[in-house]
């Protein structure tokens, strides 16, 4: 009997014991939580977290096979189309291999602009910002706004207006050239540098990637109405002031007024980059970005990319020029 008392009261004992442990997280008022985590994401540190870009996109390639539908021949150098609502690619050809954009350098140019406005609201014209190629056309002296001259930046391609967002950055030129470099790092892109804030190839090696591209117009998208506003748009009047001319500007050769959905974003040429397009698609529930790096038909090429993206999710292409 007293065997069978010592091995029940053990045993009660051991019980007891197992019982307090499993209950300690709740009696000291922390309650014990499994992480959902793998265990090698749950060993990151803080200085990890603070490390990752959580903007990187997860790159799933759309499978499009068993939709049957053909796959467009792009002969672009390069090509990246996101789909920002379902979060998978579906198309991509050399997405990081590093070519100069041309003024697609102007989507950059505008990020830092408008994450660094000046307080004043004015932005002085002097004669080192009158570059040639294309223009908004400012004279020397002149005084415009911010919002003005994002007009005249991403509508006409105005390269006047980049040299003067460049300008008047504290700092200057130099500094707002390598404001630009610091955020494609920031955003985690080691692919992309710049060397002048519009896009012309004649002061240093100017590149980036179609993946690069991406990433930065998806920023600028997603965090400034206003360049939402501006890029959107297919004809602005600036009336005169005291402090500038009258303006009319258009918007150069993107799909707007052609394709039923689209909201910008940028063209690009030179020699060099030949022609390039940036193109953002919100059509039936599905916004679309699309990047063309080095094309010889950057409309039709566009437009084929679109209709496919589409179609391949089963969603017919709205009827189009």
């Amino acid at each position: 009997m007293k065997l069978l008392y010592l091995i029940t009261f053990s045993l009660t004992v051991l019980c007891l014991g197992v019982l307090l442990w499993m209950l300690n997280p709740f009696i000291a008022g922390k309650p014990s939580v499994i992480s959902p985590l793998p265990e090698s994401l749950s060993r990151i540190t803080n200085k990890q977290v603070s490390s990752l870009n959580l903007f990187l996109p997860l790159i799933e390639i759309y499978e499009a096979q068993q939709k049957k539908i053909n796959k467009p021949n792009i002969l672009a150098k390069s090509i990246f189309v996101y789909d920002l609502t379902a979060r998978k690619a579906l198309y991509s050809k050399d997405i990081d291999t590093k070519l100069p954009m041309a003024s697609l350098t102007k989507i950059m140019t505008s990020i830092i602009a408008l994450e660094n406005p000046k307080e004043d609201n004015k932005y002085f014209v002097r004669k080192q910002s009158l570059v040639g190629e294309d223009s908004m056309g400012l004279s020397e002296g002149e005084i415009l706004s911010l919002e003005e001259l994002l007009y005249g930046l991403m509508l006409p391609s105005g390269n006047d207006a980049a040299e003067v967002l460049a300008d008047n950055y504290k700092g200057g030129r130099a500094e707002f050239v390598k404001a630009m470099n610091d955020k494609a790092k920031s955003l985690g892109l080691s692919n992309t540098h710049f060397t002048n804030p519009s896009g012309l190839m004649g002061d240093g090696d100017q590149y980036t990637t179609a993946y690069d591209m991406f990433v930065i117009t998806r920023f600028a998208i997603s965090n400034f109405p206003l360049f939402n506003n501006v890029v959107s748009t297919f004809q602005k009047e600036i009336p005169k002031t005291d402090n500038h001319k009258y303006f009319y500007l258009e918007n150069e050769t993107n799909l707007l007024t052609s394709y039923p959905g689209v909201k910008g974003v940028k063209t690009g040429y030179t020699p060099e980059a030949e022609l390039c397009l940036v193109t953002y698609l919100d059509y039936k529930g599905h916004k679309i970005i699309g990047i063309l790096l080095g094309s010889n038909n950057r409309r039709q090429e566009m437009k084929d990319l679109l209709d496919y993206s589409l179609k391949i999710q089963g969603i017919s292409p709205p009827p189009h020029q």
